[in-house]
C-alpha cells in the first residue's frame, strides 16, 4: 500500500506541474521556485508532515519535499541555537542532498560528452 500512495501522491504533484507548464505562461524556473516555496509554506502550517507520513518518498522526493526539508531544518536550528538558526538551519538540513547533487553532476559531466546545441 505504501508504494501505491507514493505513486499517487508523487504523480499528482507531477501532474500539477505539467498542467502549470501546459496551461499557464509561467516559466519552468518560476514553477520550480513555486514548488519549493509551497513546500515551505505547507510545512510551516503543519500540512505537509502528514502527507509525508502517508506517501513517504512520493511526497519527500519532489521539490515540495525540498521546501519541507528546508523548513524543518530551520525549525530545528532555531530551537537549538535561536535566531542564528534562521540562517543556518536550511543549509545544514539540506547539505547532504546538495553535496550529492553536485557530486553526481560532476560525475555525469566527466563521463558524458557535451555537444553543441545548435
Amino acid at each position: 500500500m505504501n508504494y501505491l500512495w507514493a505513486f499517487v501522491v508523487g504523480g499528482a504533484i507531477c501532474v500539477v506541474g505539467q498542467l502549470l507548464i501546459d496551461y499557464t505562461s509561467l516559466t519552468p524556473a518560476r514553477i520550480l521556485t513555486g514548488y519549493v516555496v509551497s513546500g515551505v509554506i505547507l510545512s510551516a502550517v503543519g500540512l505537509y508532515k502528514p502527507l509525508v507520513d502517508l506517501a513517504g518518498a512520493g511526497a519527500s522526493v519532489p521539490l515540495l519535499g525540498f521546501g519541507h526539508l528546508l523548513a524543518q531544518g530551520v525549525r530545528q536550528a532555531v530551537d537549538m541555537c535561536g535566531i542564528p538558526g534562521i540562517f543556518t538551519g536550511g543549509l545544514t538540513a539540506a547539505a547532504g542532498g546538495i553535496a550529492a547533487s553536485i557530486l553526481f553532476g560532476l560525475l555525469a559531466a566527466l563521463i558524458g560528452k557535451s555537444k553543441d546545441q545548435n
